[in-house]
């Protein structure tokens, strides 16, 4: 014979719409913004000078579920030629927050050196136009299920070439849910 009670008939009914409202909520797409590009590192490679630099970029989550994501790589164009990258590592952020993520990247001043006569105009303007994509893949869990995740995020930055502070910016993410 089975004990059968009504506290846990409740808890059951409870769990079992919280589980179902979780799942049928619309996922939201993260919301990305660059706060700040930082020179680390200039190195020597004659005749040109490769650099380091550290993006700060403020994430949001607006979701009700935490999400776990794997590492991945941002390609960072300029004039339409590929300038550098910038690394993400592997990591997870909790539901309905925000965080600052710094990402190393490698610039090739070779491929500057190809759009050098637009880099000088872009310098006497003070308007150099960045563009930036990356995939990220994850998964956001509910409850006991994971559902994988991947999120396509394009940027569009202007930055002043002198003091490499962030002038303007267009993001834009969509993101894909697997439910399985």
């Amino acid at each position: 014979m089975v004990n059968w009670s009504w506290t846990s008939a409740v808890i059951g009914a409870a769990t079992a719409v919280a589980t179902s409202a979780l799942i049928s909520a619309k996922p939201k797409d993260p919301k990305f913004h660059l706060v700040s590009v930082n020179i680390t590192n200039f190195k020597l490679s004659l005749p040109l000078v490769d650099t380091e630099v550290v993006l700060t970029v403020h994430v949001t989550n607006p979701n009700a579920v935490p999400i776990h994501y794997s590492s991945t790589e941002m390609s960072i164009f300029y004039a339409g030629s590929l300038l550098g990258s910038a690394q993400v590592s592997a990591g997870s952020q909790p539901p309905n927050s925000c965080q600052l993520l710094h990402l190393p990247a490698r610039l090739s001043s070779k491929e500057l050196a190809h759009h050098a006569v637009q880099l000088m105009s872009d310098v006497r303007k003070r308007e150099m136009v960045l563009d930036a994509t990356v995939y990220i893949e994850g998964v956001a869990r509910v409850v006991w299920w994971g559902h994988k995740f991947k999120v396509h995020v394009e940027s569009h930055v202007t930055v002043d070439p002198v003091f490499l502070d962030v002038v303007d910016q267009e993001n834009k993410s969509d993101l894909e849910l697997f439910v399985t």
